[in-house]
């Protein structure tokens, strides 16, 4: 592959984590804007609560109202009936009939206000255990990224460090080297010396006489004759 090619290859790497990055960028973005999206609609479902709690609450105090009056014209009714005035007792049970038939649309509402008040109950607890569980989620999520950030950065920088130190070593190592094969040198250049030295020595006393050369054939000679004996 030629460094153009390599270059090239590199470069749309760095693209591509570049891009994986924008990635990640953007679906956090989205997400959080997803969630506070939900917030809104979760604090909206909770002012809806309020209202329908409120007019549960009006519609049962009407009932108990009405209830209450009921009692309180049943016993008008009876007060007539005592007297004899069965005019009177039959208007007052006509005013009771109406008053009956509000009673149940009341109690119907009330009914209506309060299965839908447990139905939103049900929904905002929902929805706030998910919103919770999301919100968790998103920022164990930032967390491992901030962290998996700086570990990325402290091998790099671990990574260049451990590239210069192997770099310092060779060259030590080098150097090393260099200096054993020197002192290599040096000690050959010594003994030469030491050994140039002393073979001029060793001519310089056989010249004065004061060391003998090496054995002559008179001398040989005669020595064998007088091991011969004669």
């Amino acid at each position: 592959m030629s460094i153009w090619a390599k270059v090239a290859t590199a470069v749309r790497g760095g693209v591509n984590e570049a891009g994986e990055a924008i990635a990640d960028n953007q679906a956090l973005r989205i997400l959080d804007q997803e969630i506070r999206d939900a917030d809104n609609a979760l604090l909206k479902s909770k002012d809806a609560l309020t209202g329908i709690i409120a007019k549960r609450k009006l519609a049962e105090k009407k009932v108990e109202s009405l209830k209450s009056s009921l009692e309180e014209y049943e016993g008008y009714v009876i007060k007539a009936l005592d007297n004899k005035d069965e005019n009177l007792a039959v208007e007052i049970a006509e005013k009771i009939a109406g008053m009956e038939t509000e009673l149940l649309g009341e109690e119907g509402v009330a009914k209506s206000f309060t299965d839908s008040e447990a139905q939103l109950r049900r929904a905002v607890v929902q929805t706030e255990s998910n919103l919770k569980r999301l919100k968790q989620q998103v920022d164990t999520v930032k967390a491992t990224e901030t962290v998996q950030r700086a570990q990325a950065a402290v091998a790099a920088r671990h990574s260049g460090a451990n590239s210069s130190m192997r770099s310092a070593v060779d060259s030590l190592e080098s150097l090393k080297n260099r200096q054993a094969e020197r002192g290599a040198q040096f000690e050959a250049a010594k003994e030469l010396a030491e050994s140039t030295e002393e073979f001029s020595l060793e001519d310089k006393l056989k010249a004065a006489g004061i060391v003998g050369g090496g054995a002559k054939a008179g001398d040989v000679l005669a020595r064998l004759k007088a091991k011969r004996g004669g």
